[in-house]
């Protein structure tokens, strides 16, 4: 049977032209998902208007191209030699925790937006250094995806912590007992440092995905055998 070729441009083979239309797509969600993080930061700092709908363009964006993705994998599936197929599912599951990423970096927004002018200089502190981590992360991302990096791969699993130890200083601080603030405020910051959190926990998925995509192996279920075997 003839493989099907009414969509190609002249020239470019159907399989090239569906592979190389996915992994431009999750190139541009990167930088996308980059920028929410970095805008979501500049309104923490400095309560800027143009910062907090660059964040909900930027969560629509996502949206859009997870759409197209969606739309173009399960006939481009189909179409393409094994190794393409595995690239092509990798954009999947790359899209899955690039749009997750948009979502929570805009309820974060959202959410200080309610807060607004109360920020407290301690939690504005530790949410900028969690925005701006993810910012990171996510540029590493960009950078592993784009030129099959692990090493920058590896960047983001070490700094994941960083996330993780913003997070638990948060709760700590508005946890204890001994220090009074209103009940809606404390709820709302913790609820944001969980966001971003579980941001940067996306973040490390992709960058498992990066080191599968490279070396065909799964680190997460090397790490789950490791662990029964200690």
């Amino acid at each position: 049977m003839t493989a099907r070729r009414s969509k190609t441009k002249p020239g470019i083979p159907l399989e090239t032209q569906s592979t190389k239309e996915m992994s431009d797509l999750i190139r541009q969600a990167c930088l996308v998902a980059k920028d929410s993080a970095a805008n979501a930061g500049e309104f923490i700092e400095h309560s800027s208007k143009m910062a907090f709908l660059a964040v909900k363009d930027c969560e629509k964006e996502l949206d859009r191209i997870e759409r197209r993705i969606d739309e173009r994998l399960a006939t481009a599936i189909t179409e393409v030699t094994e190794p393409e197929a595995r690239e092509l599912l990798a954009c999947l599951k790359f899209i899955i925790d690039l749009e997750r990423i948009g979502d929570l970096s805009w309820s974060v927004t959202k959410r200080l937006h309610l807060v607004g002018s109360r920020l407290l200089p301690d939690d504005a502190l530790e949410l900028t250094a969690m925005a701006k981590t993810l910012e990171e992360m996510l540029d590493r991302i960009y950078r592993g995806f784009t030129g099959r990096d692990t090493a920058a791969a590896s960047w983001v699993m070490q700094n994941d912590a960083r996330m993780d130890e913003a997070c638990r200083a948060i709760f700590s601080r508005h946890l204890d007992s001994s220090r009074k603030r209103p009940r809606e405020y404390s709820t709302n910051l913790l609820l944001m440092a969980q966001a971003f959190e579980r941001a940067g926990d996306h973040a490390k998925n992709l960058a498992e995905e990066v080191f599968h995509l490279v070396e065909g192996r799964s680190l997460r279920h090397e790490l789950h055998r490791h662990k029964q075997d200690h």
